[in-house]
């Protein structure tokens, strides 16, 4: 590999104190057509600015190394495309944004792809701009210092119009953070081994599909947003939350997969309270569709508290998961639709018309829960007489029933698969 000195030279007399970007041009590109360039293989030492539209391609073996200061490359104009480059060792002053690639306000349209990135502090940060395109980049952060003091993978604050598509992002803090932006569409990004996977604030408008968390200490973190619509992700092997979504309205939350929420640790983040591998949190969240969705093998299926009421919960499978809801509230919700209710794998209730659905209601929280959640010491007493005394005394007299979840339809399978027929008509 060519390496560059005179590039460097230039690099260390800037200073470390201030790093100082220079032009593109300097670098030994080669003219493939008008505006379009192609860097040679070689190791390019320093750190380096866009300032005119043009289009960027880096050949196999060409490496940018920022020498631990500033941002790789800065886009600064519209129109720029940059794709295929090997960009690393950039700065850690999350203070200063520091990111391996950073899009100014002027690089509108700017279109971000297929390049690798290695360094702590952003990978990618997009400043005030709109329709950008960040696709198919491989990010990866330092594993040796604290998540709480990476940079995120890729990091969207007053952005509209973006297009976040098949990213990889791991060892960063977050995956991918969304501030303050406003109709951007993430799609098909795989976030693996970090704080939050994907973590929405204050931004709306926006779609969420098909992308996969994995091994985090939260999968999908949707907070303080409205009008979103997440579909068709998944999150596996998560700790604390598979998706939590704090004060989050109008929203569509559908056929994702969460499987396998462990009870883990904060990694001393005071953003995570507990480490209750709940697969579902819902913190005063209202008049949100959750629909088709499948929650599997976890801690916790559903946990509902701070007002979270007047959300459609249907058609959804709650399959083996330690305790399948918890509810702190205090008026009865019904979690059926228009005679549909949702799956629930503890569900001993029977189905005598062969409908497809249960004859009696599956209520998964009673007193005795309540006084679990209130003293946890009293699960030393779980299977005692005293214990079993007290559900039956809820089940002969209901009127001291407290408020909770009641599903009237539940389903007897699987949303999906067909229900139990007759002999005469076997499923195929």
């Amino acid at each position: 590999m060519r390496r560059h000195p005179a590039l460097l030279g230039l690099l260390l007399f800037a200073g470390a104190a201030q790093a100082v970007a220079q032009a593109i041009t300097n670098l030994p590109l080669q003219a493939e057509g008008e505006n379009r360039w192609r860097l040679p293989a070689g190791e390019y030492a320093g750190q380096f600015r866009i300032d005119q539209p043009l289009q960027l391609r880096c050949e196999p073996g060409a490496v940018i190394d920022a020498q631990g200061q500033g941002n790789a490359l800065t886009i600064a104009a519209p129109e720029v495309t940059v794709e295929g480059c090997d960009l690393r060792n950039w700065g850690r002053d999350l203070t200063a944004m520091n990111a391996a690639v950073f899009l100014e306000g002027k690089a509108t349209g700017a279109v971000v792809k297929d390049n690798r990135m290695r360094g702590p502090g952003f990978g990618i940060w997009v400043d005030r701009t709109r329709n950008v395109s960040l696709t198919g980049n491989d990010i990866e952060g330092d594993p040796s210092i604290r998540s709480q003091d990476r940079g995120n993978g890729i990091h969207l604050f007053a952005v509209s119009g973006a297009r976040v598509i098949g990213n990889r992002a791991r060892y960063t803090r977050d995956g991918i953070y969304i501030d303050t932006s406003n109709g951007n569409h993430l799609e098909g990004n795989t976030l693996e081994d970090l704080r939050y996977g994907l973590h929405y604030m204050f931004a709306n408008n926006s779609q969420v599909i098909g992308n996969l968390t994995r091994r985090t200490r939260t999968g999908y973190a949707l907070m303080q947003s409205r009008n979103l619509t997440v579909i068709g992700n998944r999150s596996e092997q998560d700790e604390n939350y598979g998706i939590l979504m704090n004060y989050i309205t109008y929203s569509t939350i559908t056929d994702n997969f969460v499987s396998d929420v462990r009870n883990g640790s904060t990694g001393g983040d005071s953003m995570i309270s507990g480490a209750e591998g709940k697969a579902l949190f819902i913190y005063n969240s209202l008049f949100n569709t959750i629909e088709r969705n499948h929650f599997a093998n976890s801690a916790l299926g559903i946990h509902l508290t701070a007002g979270s009421e007047d959300n459609r919960i249907a058609g959804n499978a709650f399959v083996g998961n330690q305790q399948q809801v918890k509810y702190v509230a205090t008026r009865t919700q019904e979690w059926s639709v228009d005679g549909r209710g949702n799956y629930w794998s503890d569900y001993l209730g029977w189905d005598r018309n062969d409908d497809g659905l249960g004859d009696v209601p599956y209520e998964p929280n009673d007193n005795v829960d309540r006084l679990l959640w209130t003293y946890p010491q009293v699960r030393l007493l779980m299977n005692s007489p005293g214990i079993e005394l007290l559900r039956w005394v809820q089940r002969v007299f209901p009127v001291i029933k407290s408020p909770g979840v009641q599903d009237s339809h539940p389903l007897m399978a699987l949303p999906g698969e067909p229900p139990m027929a007759p002999p005469q008509e076997p499923t195929s």
